[in-house]
């Protein structure tokens, strides 16, 4: 019995002084985080997508209470996420525009060609790293979906082998951006509809062998607006800090690589029918 007890005891022993080690341990190396940051998280949305340029939305937290940071930097959030860290902060917010990615490109199957068949990879970056890919066009989408795998709401589908974002999805994450070993993706104003969906540098007629979409750099575009649209070498550029003034520009490039790609509006009924 005596034994018993002992061992008891011996153990009960080990068992405090372990506790007490535990708990001065915890004292001495707590590492102290300000409330701040956890109400702070409470207003990002989450996602953790890296488009503020920290890790995640906690680092993103961490860096706005140690001033880092400013508060518009969440693109996912939008708006919304900004008012709500302006009114937690008593930070003064001013209107974020919606960025989206765009895929300068309108290589689908129909338009581009092809110089051979891949039988590789189904990832761009690994087509592109095979003898630059099957594409004729070097500039052009090579459509393997690497975009649209790193996409974290599923805004990029390949159709036609072309990688398509849905703008009413993307969250402006700049995951995309990062994947395309082409640079084809890139942020564009969402209020922004008329674009050039083209990258190739090359001149008008080896573009055109490759594509039937393709800029042949006639510069039409640039001298019917020209502050919409400039010329890089061989190519036509939109620059989106204008607004597009002559919608002629479409109609007339040569290429039809100038796109409107704001939704159709829907057909009015005809006579004799109801809406």
């Amino acid at each position: 019995m005596l034994t018993i007890l002992l061992t008891a005891g011996v153990i009960g022993g080990i068992a405090v002084l372990c506790a007490s080690a535990l708990a001065l341990a915890a004292h001495c190396f707590a590492v102290y985080e300000d409330p701040r940051v956890g109400e702070l998280e409470k207003c990002l949305p989450g996602v953790n997508c890296g488009a503020c340029g920290y890790a995640g939305c906690s680092d993103y937290a961490k860096a706005i209470v140690a001033e880092e940071a400013g508060i518009d930097r969440c693109a996912p959030g939008g708006n919304d996420v900004l008012e709500a860290l302006a009114a937690a902060t008593g930070a003064a917010a001013t209107t974020l525009e919606k960025m989206v990615a765009l895929v300068h490109c309108n290589g689908t199957a129909e338009n581009a060609k092809h110089r051979h068949a891949y039988n590789g990879i189904m990832d761009c970056q690994a087509a592109h790293q095979l003898a630059g890919g099957d594409m004729t066009c070097n500039y052009g989408c090579l459509g393997y979906g690497s975009c649209a795998r790193v996409c974290p709401v599923d805004a990029i589908e390949i159709n036609k082998n072309l990688a398509i974002v849905h703008p009413d999805l993307c969250i402006g994450c700049k995951a995309c951006v990062a994947s395309c070993p082409r640079n084809l993706i890139s942020m564009v104003p969402a209020s922004k509809k008329i674009h050039v969906l083209c990258s190739s540098a090359d001149k008008g007629p080896i573009a055109k062998k490759a594509c039937n979409v393709a800029c042949i750099g006639c510069r039409i575009c640039a001298k019917l607006d020209g502050d919409a649209f400039t010329m890089d070498g061989f190519l036509a550029k939109r620059n989106y800090d204008n607004d597009v003034t002559n919608p002629a520009v479409i109609e007339k490039c040569p290429g039809k690589c100038i796109v409107d790609t704001a939704p159709a509006p829907p057909a009015q009924p005809t006579e004799g029918q109801h809406a």
